[in-house]
Parts: C-alpha cells; structure tokens; sequence
C-alpha cells in the first residue's frame, strides 16, 4: 500500500512540474496555443440614468 501512496504521490509532482514547464516553454514552441484571439469585437451598451 506504501508503494501505491509513492507512485501517485510521485506522479502527482510530476504533473505539477510538467505543467509548470508547459506554461514557462510552451510560448516558445507554440505561439499560436496562447495568442489571444485578434478580431475587434464592438457590442453596443445602453445605459440607464435615474
């Protein structure tokens, strides 16, 4: 049981740490995942007084 509690305590870091590095590396070598989208929206805004 030991074991099993290491393994999933062990891949646990390992996906924290992989997704860490994603977030550093990942502009680099995929700009394009986390470009912001480039199209103007404009959405008219009626504003009520009283």
């Amino acid at each position: 049981m030991w074991r099993l509690i290491k393994a999933v305590f062990f891949l646990t870091l390992l996906a924290a740490a992989s997704l860490i590095a994603y977030a550093y590396v990942g502009p680099i070598f995929f700009p394009a995942d986390f470009a912001p989208p480039s199209e103007q929206i404009n959405t008219p805004v009626v504003l009520e007084t009283n």
